[in-house]
């Protein structure tokens, strides 16, 4: 049996509004337009489903489970329609992230941003914290993804805590007396800032033992056991542990990831891709925060 949804609108329209006149206001029609609808409904079905008088309108028992499936059809109905509608939003949106804030759900909401503004092109660049920051000055870049200490001003929107640890492999081990073997990205990463600023306020006699622009290569040379690294808490994979106590190793500040922006994320397609990055993050990010 194949039900006429806009029968189905009709009636919910009917019981919501708790007649026929009110109904047909809503749907822009006539009231004898709306009782016709829903004559052709019952008589679709073989059954009443709805009991008129002259003081209110109800609904049989057959009308009640109707509505429950009408509305369920509706919906799904209008979520359909909204996911292949096309969208009037157009243009081109350059978006930079590290490599660190990749992890699984950023692909996704690519893909996503992808099917749901078609008519724009997404331009992504993975780099590290200062050449975005660089590239969104310069204008390079609508919108990017950096990582900000606490207390630094960026005039960013906050998307999720991250967290400093000292990171090293499981059978890592430093002999007494030795200089402690660093991993690093190379210079101006806030990593590894943060990680000199709190090793300069110590007596520990540290060396770099690795430089890295990659994330995996720097996670490579931890996992084989050559140095230490600063890493994000919440990245620990299996093989890695945290040295929280070991060596004298200070305790490290924590950071947020942020969301920048250059004068071109004024355009609908830039601000768009910024709301749904913001919504991605929304169950981490300090409430009262948006672009």
């Amino acid at each position: 049996m194949d039900i006429d949804p806009v029968l189905l609108r009709a009636f919910v329209a009917v019981s919501e509004a708790g007649g026929f006149t009110r109904a047909a206001r809503r749907l822009n029609l006539t009231q004898p337009a709306v009782s016709h609808q829903i004559r052709r409904l019952e008589e679709q079905l073989g059954r009443s489903l709805i009991r008129r008088t002259t003081r209110r309108l109800t609904l049989t028992d057959d009308g009640e489970e109707l509505l429950l499936h009408a509305r369920d059809i509706l919906a799904g109905l209008d979520a359909l329609a909204q996911r292949f509608r096309t969208s009037p939003v157009t243009g081109v949106v350059r978006f930079g992230a590290p490599e660190a804030f990749m992890g699984e759900r950023l692909p996704a909401l690519l893909c996503q941003f992808s099917r749901a503004f078609p008519a724009v092109r997404l331009d992504v660049h993975v780099s590290t914290y200062l050449d975005l920051s660089t590239m969104i000055a310069a204008e390079e870049l609508d919108l990017a993804v950096v990582l900000s200490t606490a207390g630094a001003e960026n005039g960013g929107i906050p998307l999720r805590r991250a967290e400093f640890g000292w990171v090293a492999a499981d059978n890592f081990l430093l002999p007494e007396g030795a200089s402690l073997p660093l991993a690093f990205h190379p210079p101006n990463c806030v990593n590894r800032l943060v990680g000199v600023a709190a090793l300069d306020a110590t007596p520990i006699d540290w060396h770099i033992a690795f430089t890295s622009p990659s994330e995996q290569g720097l996670r490579a040379a931890v996992r084989s056991g050559l140095a230490v690294a600063v890493l994000m808490r919440s990245d620990l994979e299996p093989g890695l542990r945290l040295l929280d106590g070991h060596y004298g190793l200070p305790a490290l500040p924590s950071a947020d990831f942020m969301l920048i922006r250059s004068g071109g994320a004024a355009s609908p397609a830039a601000r768009a891709f910024g709301e749904m990055l913001v919504a991605m993050e929304a169950p981490t990010m300090p409430a009262g925060t948006g672009l």
